[in-house]
């Protein structure tokens, strides 16, 4: 009974330690979504992504063999990341129907990924109990959508956080890069690890508010038909 205290105490503490960046995700994909909307996006949208999360987890020991997995998921988030800095600023603030599901898409794909680098410490926490796995990562999500809410009204309040957001997307997203085994042999354990996160976090902010401006330019220009 107290080695299974143990184990459920330690998953719920890993995935809080962990949920961070995912609620800072989540803001940012719901952040132009009507208030009405915002909250059932975001429950929605993360208990899809603990549901991916649990079957990735439970798959862990297999999927972590592909070769660069964590570069490519890395990559997408950085994509990511940049989009939503770029729908930011030239979107205005009346959101279509699809954007509901746009953001639930969002949560759910970023969630994955980034649940990528952490999935080995929650299959290990959880010891082989598939119960007590999905009953960690469910109580989690409470504490998830709570952030999300949060962080998702500084932004309203606060615009300019909407970039410092996308900068740690972009960090996280390479950190995620420069962790993946192959990467690492590669690489070593140079100076490279610590400066690559740090452009990318530079990188996502200048080239989405790059591709901002230029979008913003094409639709300014006189229509020549």
């Amino acid at each position: 009974m107290v080695s299974l205290a143990v184990a459920l105490v330690s998953i719920i503490i890993i995935n809080l330690v962990l949920s961070g960046d995912n609620a800072l995700m989540i803001a940012m994909a719901c952040r132009r979504l009507p208030a009405v909307q915002q909250k059932r996006a975001i429950f929605i949208g993360t208990c899809g992504a603990v549901a991916l999360r649990i079957i990735l987890t439970i798959a862990a020991v297999y999927i972590l063999r592909i070769p660069f997995l964590q570069v490519a998921g890395g990559l997408m988030l950085i994509w990511i990341a940049v989009r939503l800095l770029v729908d930011d600023t030239c979107e205005d603030n009346v959101c279509e129907a699809g954007c509901f599901w746009e953001a639930v898409k969002t949560i759910m794909v970023a969630d994955f990924i980034m649940s990528l680098d952490n999935i080995l410490g929650v299959a290990a926490a959880a010891r082989g109990n598939i119960w007590l796995l999905i009953f960690g990562l469910a109580l989690s999500i409470p504490v998830v959508v709570f952030c999300s809410s949060l962080i998702t009204g500084l932004m309203k309040r606060f615009p300019f956080l909407v970039a410092v957001g996308a900068a740690i997307l972009g960090w996280t997203a390479a950190e995620m890069i420069m962790r993946d085994k192959l990467v690492q042999h590669f690489l070593g354990a140079g100076v490279l690890p610590r400066v690559v996160p740090l452009l990318a976090a530079a990188g996502v902010v200048f080239g989405g508010l790059l591709l901002a401006r230029r979008q913003r330019a094409h639709r300014c220009e006189p229509d020549k038909h």
